[in-house]
């Protein structure tokens, strides 16, 4: 039994002690690697984005002097009557939070203008894994609400939130079709503030740049299928 024992330690021995050490992976070579594979998706996203935004901008219609003389109206709905359309819409906005916001970052809940605001706000929140809050005009939201007031070009109006809208802390992007004077954003804006909610930026599909709306938004403002991009 003692020389069995013995000579079984002996052969185990041997054939430990005959496998050379693995070697440890290199740091530096991993961390490379890993930077490689990240440039490399931010490149395809940034491709895949770039083609969306042709498609979507080549599908609008213009109507001139709508809805008064001199105005030229870009029509974003064929998007929505085209189900691939309206797919590299959702898609095109997700690509462009994903490239903006670090996953500690992102977005907790996704609030739409009325009335375009809700065409493509829940679904991109649903993508996004954020909750839908409405920001509607006054009289239109059942239960307690906040309230802002807004200058129009006569006169005033005023938008609502549901007061349980957006919890302290929590981290809010504003979507709408289209940014003209700015005041409804602005109005959003102030109603996401009063609620204790922190206003990461704006997001819009078009923008009127002659009427410089975004001087009056003090957050990150960002339009699919125009060339300003950021404040």
């Amino acid at each position: 039994m003692s020389a069995l024992s013995s000579h079984s330690n002996t052969t185990d021995s041997a054939a430990t002690s005959s496998h050379p050490s693995a070697a440890k992976p290199d740091p530096t070579l991993e961390s490379n690697a890993s930077q490689r594979r990240l440039s490399a998706s931010a490149t395809s996203s940034s491709t895949e984005l770039a083609s969306l935004k042709i498609r979507l901008k080549t599908s609008l219609r213009q109507f001139p002097d709508f809805p008064s003389p001199g105005i030229l109206f870009e029509d974003i709905l064929p998007i929505f009557a085209n189900p691939s359309l309206h797919e590299a819409l959702l898609r095109a906005l997700e690509l462009h939070v994903q490239q903006t916001y670090s996953a500690e970052n992102k977005p907790d809940v996704i609030v739409g203008l009325e009335a375009r605001g809700f065409l493509f706000g829940p679904s991109l929140a649903l993508r996004l894994g954020a909750a839908f809050v409405p920001v509607r005009k006054q009289g239109k939201l059942p239960g307690p609400c906040e309230t802002v007031g807004y200058k129009k070009e006569y006169g005033e109006d005023f938008f609502q939130m549901q007061s349980d809208g957006i919890k302290p802390g929590q981290k809010v992007l504003v979507v709408d079709d289209i940014i003209a004077t700015g005041g409804t954003a602005a109005a959003a804006g102030s109603l996401i503030k009063k609620l204790g909610g922190n206003l990461l930026g704006y997001i819009f599909i078009l923008e009127l740049d002659f009427l410089q709306g975004r001087a009056k938004l003090d957050a990150p403002v960002y339009t699919l299928l125009s060339s300003q991009e950021e404040k």
